[in-house]
């Protein structure tokens, strides 16, 4: 019984969980909060009731922002279409047919009236509802829900629904990988449970999540990443639990060089912020001197006030004491955050030292190859590898490269392409509207030996016999 308990707990909205809104083809990804605010598709409501429901409910928006979980749907109350036509051509599309104003939809709005009322005073007011085909009846009733039923599905995240989420809102921000690119990856690099993988992506995290999500909370993930810090929105949107993110380890792409060298040194503490420690302190210092300056300078009664005040209890020197204290404060919160920032240096570091990694994945709008050829040095031998990029001549660069340098084989650049199709009775065909391309994908495995040979080279290895057999053939 108690596990069937956690079971049901798995799929259960509770507070403060990361979940996604979901209405026709829009996503959205939030946290539950109760009473706040939340704006989804020009609509406002509250997540209070969604918690202690089951996760992909579908709920119903009534008045003052309060959701409420939908009822399931009765046939016999379906929306009436009393008869169709047979031809659509002698149908003018003239803004005329409907006799209900945008007036009389407020007004039914106001009265209470849910969106399959609406929609149903709609076709008994449309001159021209009729006439039209079956097909164009249903095409007509589907546009109308998309705008008058205010229903919100809360979905659980997932590595394919934060995807489609991120490829419809904010493509850029993923480098326009698609969620069948992703998938491609994951697969490509074997990503599984107990496995040690180097992640190099600048996707807002989205890879790096999906990477945690098929691992399953085993092993261990290092990313790597540019600039001052790691970029991590799309792994909270995910929603792990605590222990996930005890497998996830990060390492500075910049100090990868002196890894590789041997000089990397994690436990002295970096000069630069020392520097940046002094010129804090002078800064403060100064300010603190000109702030003495002004009000020494200032008007005779001030001057009075002061001395009357350092002659009662002294308000400046209590100022002074606040201001040194905060700078303590800060100063020891920067030491804590450093030596923090040391031990996960240290850490990752050590993982790397191995070279014994698993797997590479490479997202990122950079140019890969300098990252791949460094990378590279730290998977094992008979190991997965794969790269993308939105570009294929990049790609092309990474693959002659390889080539020349020997140590992977099975390299391929492939490139995706998926098609959305509409599946109904007598009406099945594409999805006129599709993305254009998923982008480029490098794979390949690593192998133990040198790198290879120029073909000239080889060519005057020959052996000794067959020379000499040419040789006598000619003579």
């Amino acid at each position: 019984m108690g596990d069937n308990v956690d079971d049901d707990s798995l799929y259960t909205i509770k507070e403060g969980d990361y979940v996604v809104l979901k209405r026709g083809d829009v996503f959205k990804a939030v946290q539950i909060q109760t009473k706040k605010k939340v704006i989804f598709e020009k609509q406002w409501f509250f997540l209070d009731n969604a918690v202690g429901q089951l996760y992909s409910t579908t709920f119903e928006l009534a008045s003052g922002g309060i959701l409420q979980p939908r009822k399931p749907k009765d046939p016999e109350s379906s929306t009436d279409t009393k008869g169709a036509g047979t031809d659509n051509r002698n149908i003018q599309d003239d803004g005329k047919s409907q006799k209900l104003t945008r007036d009389d939809i407020e007004t039914l709005k106001e009265q209470g009236l849910k969106g399959q009322e609406i929609i149903q005073q709609l076709i008994d007011n449309s001159s021209t509802f009729k006439d039209k085909t079956e097909y164009a009846q249903d095409k007509y009733i589907k546009k109308k829900k998309k705008k008058y039923e205010n229903i919100v599905t809360i979905l659980k995240p997932s590595c394919r629904i934060l995807a489609m989420m991120y490829h419809g809102r904010e493509p850029g921000k993923i480098c326009h990988l698609r969620y069948d690119t992703l998938a491609q990856m994951l697969t490509l690099a074997n990503i599984h449970a107990n496995s040690k993988v180097l992640v190099f992506e600048t996707c807002a995290g989205l890879v790096l999540g999906s990477v945690m999500e098929r691992m399953g909370g085993f092993g261990s993930v290092i990313q790597m990443y540019p600039g001052g810090g790691p970029v991590r929105a799309g792994v909270e949107s995910f929603g792990f639990p605590a222990h996930f993110h005890d497998t996830l380890h990060e390492f500075p792409i910049c100090h990868l060089n002196a890894l590789i060298a041997g000089t990397l040194d994690t436990t002295a503490k970096d000069p630069s912020a020392d520097l940046k420690e002094s010129d804090m302190a002078a800064e403060v210092k100064t300010e603190a001197e000109v702030k003495t300056e002004a009000e020494q300078k200032g008007s005779p009664e001030d001057q009075s006030m002061e001395t009357n005040s350092g002659a009662d209890g002294s308000l400046v020197p209590k100022k002074e004491e606040e201001e040194e204290k905060r700078r303590e404060a800060k100063a020891q919160e920067k030491k804590v955050k450093q030596e923090e920032k040391r031990k996960k240096l240290a850490a990752a570091a050590s993982l790397l030292e191995g070279r014994n990694a698993d797997g590479l994945v490479i997202a990122s709008r950079f140019n890969p190859c300098p990252v791949l050829m460094a990378l590279l040095k730290f998977l094992s031998p008979s190991r997965p590898f794969v790269v993308y990029s939105q570009y294929k001549e990049c790609l092309i660069e990474c693959y002659t490269k390889l080539k020349e340098q020997g140590g992977t084989v099975n390299l391929k650049l492939t490139d995706y392409w998926l098609r959305h199709y509409q599946v109904l009775p007598n009406r099945t065909h594409p999805v006129l509207l599709m993305s254009g391309g998923g982008g480029y994908l490098l794979s390949g495995t690593t192998v133990v030996g040198g790198g290879s040979k120029p073909a000239a080279s080889r060519r005057d290895e020959e052996p000794a016999p067959k020379r000499q057999k040419v040789t006598e053939t000619e003579g």
